[in-house]
C-alpha cells in the first residue's frame, strides 16, 4: 500500500518511510508555504527523533521558520499550535499504528487536510529537484518551545473543582505517560498508573486502545483497585477508550451519547457529527435531544473538517476519537476530563450512566486483511448486489435494511476489508449477516479463507 493515506503519511520505518521522506516533506512545505512558521513535534517512538530531525531539516533548507516542541502528545501539539497562531504544523507520528510504523500527521492551515491535499505532496516530493541533505544550508531558523506546561494549565483552570474519583490511567507507555496523571491529579483525582512510563517499543500492550483484548490488564486493575473507571490512551494520545467500575471496555460511540446529553442541553439544536460505523443509537439520542445528528466518513480529518464547517458541538469516532467545538477539535484528556464532569453533574457513576444508554446489537469491526483492489472487487458486488436498498458511499458500502445495516469499508491506515453490522434484535443481526454472504459471493469467499464466523 501507498504511504499517503487519505488523511496523513503513514508506514513501516525504514522500508516504506524513512529520513529521505521526512526531508522531502519538510522540503515540498516550505516550498509551497514560503515565509511561514511551522510547528513541529513527535510522539515516543523510537524512529520520531530522526525523522523530526530530517523533516526539520527539510524546513529550513527552503527558509521556513520551525517550532520545535520535542515529544509531546498530539493534542498537546494541536494546542500548541492555536496558542502560537502558526499556520502550519507536522506531527511525526503513527498513532495508534504498532511501533515498527511511524508518518507524518500534516496541517496546512486551520482546516485538516483532505486526500487531494495528500495527493499534492505525493506529487511535489516526487518531482523535487534532487538536492543532498547535508550540502544544502539550512537558512531557517528553528525556536524551541516546550509546550507542555501551559497545556496542562488551560486543562486543570478549566476543570478545577471535579468530584474526588480513583482513576486508573493506562498510557500505554505512549505520549499521555506523564501529562494525563498529572491533570487529573491537579484537577483533584486519585490516579493508578498503569504503564505509564515512556518507551517507544510499546513493550506492556498494542498502541491501539480500541481492541478490547489490548485493555486486559486495565480491566484487572480497575477491578481489583475499586477504582472508579479507567481510561487507555493511544499512541500519540489523542484517542482514549474508557473501562467502567466493572471492568466492562465501553463503545467510544455509547460514550459518546453521554457527551451529546450533556453538551445540548447547553447548546440547543446543536449539530453533532458521528462516524458512519457508529451506533444508529447516536443519530437517535441526538434527535431525541433535539441536536441535528450528521453523519461522516470514519478517519480523523474528515470528522474534525465536518465539525468546523458546521460549528457542530461534538464529533466522535468508534475508535476513540472525541472532537468539541470549544476546541475545534480532538483531545483525548479533555474528553476524559469532560467524562468526569458529566458524571458528576448527573450524580451518578460511569457504570450506571452507561447503563443508561441504549445497547442495539452491533459487531465490532471484523479485520479481514485483503489486497486492496480486490477489497475495491468486494465493494462494488455488494453494491450491484444491494441495488435494491438504500445505499450510502460515504466511505465504502453501507447498506440500509428495514432492521439495521451492513458497512463494508476499505482501511485508510493499512490493507484491510472492515466489515460492521448493526440491528435492533440479535436475531435480526444474524439475518442480515446471512444475508449480505448470500448476496455477495466473493465476500463470502473472503469470510471463508480467513475464517471469520458468520461474518
Amino acid at each position: 500500500m501507498t504511504i499517503y493515506k487519505s488523511c496523513d503519511i503513514r508506514g513501516l520505518y525504514p522500508s516504506e518511510l524513512d529520513e529521505q521522506t521526512a526531508w522531502d516533506l519538510g522540503r515540498v512545505v516550505g516550498r509551497r508555504f514560503a515565509s511561514q512558521a511551522v510547528v513541529v513535534g513527535g510522539d515516543q517512538r523510537l524512529s520520531t527523533p530522526v525523522l523530526a530531525s530530517a523533516l526539520i531539516d527539510g524546513l529550513r533548507a527552503e527558509g521556513q521558520r520551525v517550532v520545535d516542541l520535542g515529544v509531546l502528545p498530539t493534542p498537546t501539539f494541536y494546542h500548541a499550535k492555536r496558542r502560537l497562531g502558526a499556520p502550519l504544523g507536522v506531527m511525526v507520528t503513527a498513532s495508534h499504528n504498532p511501533p515498527q510504523y511511524n508518518g507524518f500527521k500534516v496541517m496546512l492551515g486551520e482546516l485538516p487536510v483532505q486526500p487531494e491535499d495528500v495527493q499534492q505532496l505525493a506529487d511535489d516530493m516526487a518531482t523535487l529537484p534532487p538536492a543532498r541533505r547535508g550540502g544544502v544550508r539550512r537558512a531557517g531558523d528553528v525556536q524551541r518551545v516546550d509546550a507542555l506546561p501551559d497545556y496542562v494549565a488551560s486543562l486543570t483552570q478549566a476543570f478545577c473543582g471535579l468530584a474526588p474519583r480513583r482513576v486508573v490511567v493506562d498510557a500505554g507507555n505512549g505520549s499521555m505517560w506523564q501529562v494525563a496523571p498529572a491533570v487529573l491529579r491537579a484537577c483533584g483525582q486519585e490516579v493508578l498508573e498503569l504503564y505509564c512510563t515512556p518507551d517507544g517499543r510499546y513493550p506492556n500492550r498494542d498502541p491501539n486502545p480500541a481492541v478490547p483484548v489490548h485493555l486486559s490488564e486495565l480491566c484487572r486493575t480497575v477491578r481489583d483497585s475499586g477504582a472508579a473507571l479507567g481510561v487507555a490512551f493511544d499512541g500519540d494520545g489523542d484517542r482514549v477508550v474508557t473501562v467502567d467500575a466493572r471492568g466492562r471496555v465501553l463503545p467510544s460511540d455509547r460514550l459518546l451519547v453521554l457527551f451529546v446529553r450533556h453538551l445540548l442541553r447547553a447548546h440547543p439544536r446543536g449539530a453533532i457529527v458521528y462516524d458512519l460505523k457508529s451506533s444508529s443509537v447516536v443519530a437517535d439520542e441526538t434527535r431525541a435531544a433535539g441536536g441535528r445528528a450528521i453523519m461522516e466518513r470514519s478517519g480523523h480529518a474528515f470528522i474534525k473538517r465536518r465539525l468546523l464547517t458546521e460549528g457542530a458541538v461534538l464529533g466522535g469516532e468508534v475508535s476513540g476519537h472525541f472532537f468539541f467545538g470549544a476546541l475545534g477539535g480532538d483531545d483525548a484528556l479533555y474528553a476524559t476530563l469532560l467524562l468526569l464532569r458529566v458524571l458528576d453533574t448527573l450524580g451518578t457513576e460511569l457504570a450506571e450512566a452507561i447503563d443508561s444508554v441504549p445497547a442495539y446489537p452491533i459487531t465490532p469491526d471484523l479485520r479481514l486483511a485483503c489486497e486492496p483492489s480486490r477489497a475495491q472487487r468486494i465493494l462494488n458486488e455488494l453494491e450491484a448486489a444491494f441495488a435494491d436498498h438504500e445505499i450510502n458511499r460515504l466511505d465504502g458500502v453501507r447498506i440500509q435494511f428495514a432492521a439495521g445495516w451492513a458497512l463494508a469499508r476499505l482501511s485508510v491506515t493499512e490493507p484491510l476489508l472492515t466489515l460492521r453490522y448493526e440491528a435492533r434484535s440479535d436475531a435480526e443481526l444474524a439475518a442480515i449477516q446471512a444475508e449480505v454472504r448470500d448476496r455477495a459471493p466473493l465476500l463470502d469467499a473472503l469470510l471463508r479463507e480467513t475464517g471469520t464466523g458468520r461474518g
